[in-house]
């Protein structure tokens, strides 16, 4: 790759498809569907790869097709009529811990994220998941989501606030209330 080329598109594929693929999880595509929306979004890549600015990053970018392409699919009436089950909805977990009870615990925290994250308003789990688990910066997300760098960090607040509570909820002992 030449600095102001755009990288071509099997190299792009090839080195950012299981990024793609965790960000889609993240983001709460459904398991059953996250080869399809994965796949989706590459032909978006492919298509709109001429437009792409070489001097900016290129996962902020692959970050804003994969919101887009899971709100749409997420409009999609198919779609709004299923009930997920939210067991099945958990991450596939890869953990490097030597011990098994480092890894239930890690495999159990992210589990709990990953249904807290399914609780909060999807505009606000755009900016948590770019943010803190991404670590892309304020400025760069509100330029790639098109939005005001003050609703961005509004957004990023709410979020915060909704996972927190998210996750209380879901720690409580059944029955306790």
């Amino acid at each position: 790759m030449t600095a102001g080329q755009p990288p071509d598109f099997p190299t792009i594929y090839a080195s950012e498809f299981a990024y793609v693929w965790k960000t889609l999880r993240r983001l709460g595509a459904p398991p059953k569907d996250t080869e399809d929306l994965t796949h989706d979004l590459f032909v978006v890549v492919h298509r709109r790869l001429p437009e792409y600015d070489a001097s900016r990053p290129l996962r902020p970018w692959l970050f804003g097709i994969a919101v887009r392409v899971l709100s749409d699919y997420r409009q999609l009436f198919r779609n709004r009529r299923e009930i997920l089950d939210p067991v099945a909805a958990t991450p596939d977990a890869v953990d490097q811990a030597p011990r098994q009870d480092e890894s239930l615990a890690g495999s159990q925290a992210r589990t709990l994220l990953m249904k807290a994250l399914d609780l909060i308003d999807f505009d606000r789990r755009v900016v948590l998941v770019m943010h803190d688990l991404d670590e892309v910066s304020m400025p760069e997300i509100a330029s790639t989501l098109d939005i005001p760098l003050n609703t961005a960090y509004s957004r990023l607040r709410l979020a915060r606030t909704d996972v927190l509570a998210a996750v209380r909820r879901l720690s409580e002992p059944e029955g306790a209330a």
